[in-house]
């Protein structure tokens, strides 16, 4: 499984939306939370998305697409 994350995507959405002037080390912060919820399934016990084939199924929305969709929201 892949997880692709886009560096100017990150740094305009810091930018536009959270209206940050240097988002640099926030861009860290915002990967290292959505990296945590998306594994969050993986490192504690439960029922949905217990092994990386099921967060596969349910975080790709077609399977001809390779990489994971994540959406973050505060």
């Amino acid at each position: 499984e892949c997880m692709v994350l886009d560096n100017e995507a990150l740094y305009d959405i810091c930018f536009r939306t959270l209206k940050l002037t240097t988002p640099s080390g926030d861009l860290n912060h915002l990967i290292s939370a959505t990296m945590s919820g998306v594994t969050c399934c993986l490192r504690f016990p439960g029922q949905l998305n217990s092994d990386l084939r099921k967060l596969a199924v349910n975080l790709i929305p077609f399977p001809r697409l390779h990489f994971f969709m994540v959406g973050f929201a505060p």
